[in-house]
Parts: C-alpha cells; sequence; structure tokens
C-alpha cells in the first residue's frame, strides 16, 4: 500500500498547504480518503483525476471534502474525458447526508439548488459503521462520537492504516502498520493513543496553519517510542 499526502493542514488550508487529502494505491487502484480545500489540485500532481477509482470521506466538514464541487466541474465539463462520466460514475463512500451537503455546496443559488443533483456523475454510497470493500481495499468505518464523521481501518494485502478521524484510537487502530493521526493543536493524547493501541508508526496529520508543529510533534513523541514524524504535503509512505 502506498500514501501519498495532498493535503495535511488542519481546518483550512494555509500557505501552499491544501487541506485534508490522501492517495491509498495499491493493486493499481487508486482511493482518495478525503478531498479538503486545495486537495484536488495536489492531487493532479500526483495523477490524473480521471484514474481515481473511489472517494472515502470521514466527514462533510469543508476542510474534507469541499474539492468535490471543483471535481464535479472537471468530471461534468472537461471537452474530452478518457470515458463517460455519466456511465461510469465515481463511487463516493461518504455520511448519508453527502448528497444534499454537496449540492447545496455547488448550486448559486435557491433556484438552481430545487434542480441540482450531482448524481449524474457521481455514485454515493451512504457509510455506516461496518466493513466494506473498496477494490484492493478492506475498510473498517466507524462512528464518531456525534455521529457524524467516521474514522477508518483500512487494510490491503498485509498491509494496514488507522485514520480514525475523529474517533477514539482504539479499537480502530489495535496494531495497524500506520497511524495517521489528526494531532490538533498539541498532539499530547496521540503518542500515549498510539502506545495503548500498539502502533508501529504514527503520522501526524490535521495541524493547523497558526500551530507550530515541531511543539506538535514533541509532544506526541513524548507518549510514544516508536517513530513519529510530520505529514508532508506531496510525500509517499510505503506501508507493509
Amino acid at each position: 500500500m502506498l500514501l501519498t499526502i495532498l493535503g495535511c493542514s488542519g481546518g483550512l488550508p494555509g500557505p501552499d498547504a491544501a487541506a485534508s487529502g490522501y492517495l491509498l494505491e495499491a493493486d493499481g487502484f487508486r482511493l482518495v480518503v478525503d478531498l479538503g480545500s486545495g486537495a484536488l489540485a495536489a492531487l493532479q500532481t500526483r495523477c490524473d483525476a480521471f484514474e481515481v477509482d473511489a472517494l472515502l470521506l470521514s466527514r462533510l466538514c469543508p476542510d474534507h471534502c469541499s474539492d468535490l464541487t471543483a471535481l464535479t466541474v472537471l468530471r461534468r465539463y472537461h471537452t474530452h474525458p478518457p470515458y463517460d462520466t455519466t456511465a461510469r460514475r465515481l463511487p463516493v463512500h461518504a455520511p448519508g447526508e453527502a448528497p444534499d451537503r454537496f449540492a447545496r455546496a455547488y448550486a448559486e443559488n435557491a433556484d438552481e439548488l430545487a434542480r441540482t443533483d450531482l448524481s449524474d456523475v457521481f455514485d454515493f454510497r451512504p457509510l455506516d459503521d461496518g466493513t466494506i470493500h473498496i477494490g484492493p481495499f478492506e475498510v473498517v468505518a466507524a462512528r464518531a462520537g456525534h455521529g457524524r464523521a467516521f474514522g477508518f481501518r483500512i487494510t490491503a494485502g498485509a498491509a494496514s492504516l488507522a485514520y480514525p478521524a475523529l474517533s477514539p484510537v482504539l479499537p480502530l487502530a489495535a496494531g495497524v502498520d500506520l497511524l495517521l493521526a489528526e494531532a490538533g493543536r498539541t498532539g499530547c493524547p496521540v503518542g500515549s493513543s498510539a502506545t495503548a493501541a500498539g502502533v508501529r508508526k504514527v503520522l501526524l496529520t490535521h495541524i493547523e496553519p497558526w500551530t507550530d508543529p515541531q511543539t506538535v510533534l514533541t509532544h506526541a513523541r513524548a507518549g510514544f517510542t516508536g517513530p513519529v514524524e510530520l505529514a508532508r504535503q506531496g510525500r509517499s509512505y510505503r506501508i507493509g
């Protein structure tokens, strides 16, 4: 499994830094996890956006999903797409409110909203607690405490990654190769949670532009004796 960081800025994009977006590749299949502000531009430096096989969205906050509206423009109005995007709709695994959420984000006014339906180019598939299979990836989804966000445990063969998002680290991350942890302002709980989960490596993401990343890294390392790194936009990480 190969993980590429499309964006890792928390809450909003920062200077030359996209918000949350992650590209996972295995067996020739491309799965994008979250597509926040600026992530679509970063994705296009790695591959043709038409080559993405599926989207998986942890929640419907702008910093995790807003570039889906830009992707709509690409899939609807590209003058020479490589395939018929209405016949080959892109699967979007997301919280159940996604179709309405994106219609409201895409429409310019109330009149347009009344007739906006993005299901012509997207195949919305509502998430629930449990296991789904997306190409070669097995995804265990778990709701966060307030029920509107999901954390994921993603495996491909022997490789495993946990992206808890707003969910507790345990049990999703138990024994995984890589914990992709939203570190927030300090990273303090991340290290101790990673230790309790027995993860092999921690990658810190979703750090706000006004927060000192080195402080976050120092705090996370204080609670975890294994390798801890700051996620870097554009960098790829081999898992497993």
